[in-house]
């Protein structure tokens, strides 16, 4: 009786299940690519340019806040509603946003918020220490 020796090695691979665990990765990291990037704020910093700016001079308007958290809307001192208000008919023009060294990051961010719900080009002018 001759037996056989099987000893021949397979040198297959199958690539079906690599190929589905690329596909389900490709697939996680599409859906997460989305969660990443956080809403931003339509803020423009100061700086040196080359063209004129757009606006002339007296159409910016000025958002002061204290060091206490109160506001100044072109220099009048102003409450939080009339704020929007002010803010509102101020619709695609320009704000200069000058927080204090010491005034509340939540005021600051009421006013970025009110700009960017209004559609208005805020310049944010914050000291430097």
């Amino acid at each position: 009786m001759g037996l056989k020796k099987r000893s021949k090695v397979s040198a297959e691979f199958s690539m079906s299940s690599l190929t589905d665990i690329i596909f389900l990765l490709l697939i996680f990291f599409m859906l997460t690519s989305s969660l990443v990037a956080p809403n931003s704020l339509n803020l423009k910093m100061p700086g040196s340019s080359t063209t004129p700016p757009s606006s002339k001079e007296s159409d910016l308007r000025e958002v002061r806040i204290s060091s206490r958290g109160s506001f100044y809307f072109d220099g009048k001192k102003v409450s939080t509603s009339e704020l929007t208000s002010l803010m509102r008919n101020e619709r695609g023009k320009s704000v200069i946003i000058s927080p204090s060294s010491e005034s509340p990051i939540e005021r600051v961010a009421t006013v970025m918020d009110l700009s960017l719900k209004y559609n208005i080009n805020a310049i944010l002018a914050a000291e430097v220490d």
